[in-house]
């Protein structure tokens, strides 16, 4: 981190800036903890048995702990109207992943019930667009902060993570419409065969990459305000 970024500039309403910021701070620690938390909880609740004791509660907390740090940084810079509404979309969908979260534990329960899988695929379409949105609005609350290394660093790892999303989303319609056709090459069907001999790699190249990477954006930002708020109480 540089120490020696500017601090963040304090207008003439200094308590209501300091105040924003606390929920700035209070939302990007949340957003931290709770990306890995909800991919880890919500992944073993649906597939493994090890929280089934639990019920659908550690899938709901982890992440209803998302939907909380969202809602805390859209308490910073409320008229910058492009933040607000990547936020707004960002909202939506951790909303969504909160309200779908008991089925993860519903899947597991009951196996045979298509409806429940059907769900689960949602969510985890919706936790997609929802690390979307969340690296757009990162990338726009870089934008605000006086460090320009955070920002060329934030449009790096935001152009690669949105890159990879887009890339996974497209890998699983593409695999999914293929399993539908009968008559497919020879190629298609290596391509597949090799598509399942590597999902678990394949899992953590397009998931666990940009969770990773979404986590060092949220870090980084929060050192970098930190340090804006000692800078300027200096």
């Amino acid at each position: 981190m540089d120490s020696s970024s500017p601090p963040i500039p304090i207008p003439a309403n200094r308590t209501e800036l300091l105040v924003s910021l606390r929920h700035l701070l209070r939302g990007l620690t949340a957003l931290f903890w709770g990306l890995p938390l909800a991919l880890l909880v919500c992944v073993q609740t649906a597939a493994t048995g090890w929280l089934r004791a639990l019920g659908p509660v550690p899938s709901v907390i982890a992440t209803g702990l998302l939907l909380f740090g969202v809602l805390e940084i859209t308490r910073f810079r409320r008229g910058e109207s492009v933040w607000q509404r990547t936020l707004d979309r960002a909202k939506i969908f951790a909303l969504l992943n909160f309200g779908l979260s008991p089925f993860a534990y519903f899947c597991n329960r009951f196996p045979s019930e298509i409806y429940y899988r059907q769900m689960v695929w949602i969510m985890a379409f919706a936790g997609v667009l929802f690390v979307f949105n969340l690296n757009r609005a990162l990338k726009y609350l870089a934008a605000m902060l006086p460090d320009q290394v955070l920002r060329e660093d934030t449009e790096l790892f935001t152009t690669l993570n949105l890159g990879l999303m887009i890339s996974l989303v497209m890998l699983v319609a593409g695999y999914f419409t293929l399993q539908e056709i009968d008559q497919l090459p020879v190629l298609v069907i290596t391509i597949l065969e090799a598509i399942d001999d590597h999902r678990r790699w394949l899992v953590i190249f397009f998931v666990v990459m940009p969770v990773a990477m979404t986590m060092s954006l949220l870090w980084k930002i929060k050192e970098i305000v930190l340090t804006g708020i000692f800078g300027s109480a200096a």
